[in-house]
């Protein structure tokens, strides 16, 4: 049992829903919670060197190259919808998506293209080559490609460093979800040449939910029209007398009000675990979890729906039952305490770099029993 994860009533095969806490995160939250009961804001200032080292780790995960480049919204979907309505689309544009998107990165396109005249285009991705099915949507007319960095019901993982080499040669513009990428695979925005990164903190990341993190390539920041004003987000947010309304030059821009300072406490004790450990080390061990139940679902009879190239997935294994008795299945599993998900018509599985064998047993097990069930 690894000390941060002491989980011994569940195996928690779910992080691409919502993941556990590691010890550290509780412990993180306990103490900011009994510092304000005992002394309220006394030592806000402390708290705010928190929040300025919680976005340092940020841009050591993103590959950024500057914190201040870091923006701290609510969720995936605000973070989005700063970008699908804060850029001056034109009539007749079209934006290019997956189909089978999460909602997150489908509803908000949807919306604006209502508002703004846009098309939507959707692509399905086959797994042997999705970004040339991507590319092969765009024309002159292509504003922008929005996509998962891994699907959240198949668990494809796309080569983001292709996509976005190619859409920057053609002048289109790179949005990324994030969500399913960060936490369990490196990342390195540069490399990927994305314009837009975003993803919430409470799956791989291991953080509580209502904090995200968001990166705009600074070239851009001053294209996104904002839709949120307030205080901080104010180039001078200091100054609560003053009434020059200039923007803050940096990423802090779309932060308009006060920062989830309790969000951002846990996410800095999350953050500083997977980087303590290392982001090469969290994928190698990732996959070997993800390759061992894999083998065990395949002598189990099961069908895997997520790519076998690891080049091609990250942490979430779909599978189907050799019967396909998917939801008798997933009933079984539930009442073992192995937590997972119905998802891309499967049971999808989605462990991180701390399970052990004996968890990932424990969940093997389960599975032959309801297939016996």
């Amino acid at each position: 049992m690894h000390p941060e994860f002491p989980q011994p009533e569940i195996i928690h095969l779910n992080h691409a829903a919502v993941g556990p806490w590691p010890l550290r995160t509780a412990k993180a939250v306990t103490a900011f919670a009994r510092e304000n009961a005992a002394t309220g804001s006394l030592h806000y200032g402390a708290w705010l060197k928190v929040e300025a080292a919680t976005r340092e780790l940020a841009r050591q995960l993103l590959g950024a190259a500057a914190a201040s480049d870091i923006a701290f919204v609510k969720n995936t979907s605000e973070a989005l919808s700063i970008v699908a309505f804060g850029m001056q689309w034109s009539p007749g544009q079209n934006i290019v998506i997956p189909r089978g998107e999460f909602p997150s990165n489908r509803v908000v396109w949807i919306k604006a293209a209502e508002r703004f005249g846009l098309e939507v285009r959707e692509v399905e991705l086959p797994f042997d080559d999705p970004e040339t099915a991507l590319l092969a949507a765009c024309d002159r007319d292509t504003a922008l490609v929005s996509t998962s960095a891994v699907q959240f019901a198949t668990g494809l993982r796309l080569d983001l460093e292709r996509l976005g080499g190619a859409l920057r040669t053609r002048g289109v513009l790179f949005c990324v979800d994030a969500i399913q990428h960060l936490g369990a695979l490196p990342f390195d925005v540069e490399a990927v040449q994305a314009d837009f990164v975003m993803a919430d903190a409470h799956k791989w990341l291991l953080a509580p939910e209502g904090v995200a993190l968001f990166h705009v390539r600074p070239e851009l920041r001053e294209r996104l029209v904002l839709q949120e004003y307030g205080w901080r987000m104010l180039a001078d947010a200091g100054d609560y007398s003053s009434y020059e309304l200039a923007d803050a030059p940096d990423a802090r821009r779309f932060e308009p009000g006060s920062p989830n300072m309790l969000g951002i406490h846990a996410l800095h004790a999350s953050l500083s675990l997977l980087l303590e450990t290392g982001m090469d080390v969290v994928a190698a061990e990732i996959e070997a979890r993800w390759t061992y139940l894999h083998e065990g679902l395949r002598g189990l009879g099961c069908r895997t729906i997520t790519p076998e190239d690891r080049r091609r997935h990250a942490g979430i294994l779909t599978f189907v039952p050799a019967r396909g008795d998917i939801e008798g299945l997933y009933r079984t599993l539930q009442e073992h305490g192995v937590l997972c998900a119905k998802r891309g018509g499967g049971i999808r599985f989605s462990p991180h770099f701390y399970l052990t064998t004996e968890a990932l047993d424990r969940a093997l097990a389960a599975v032959a029993e309801g297939l016996r069930e």
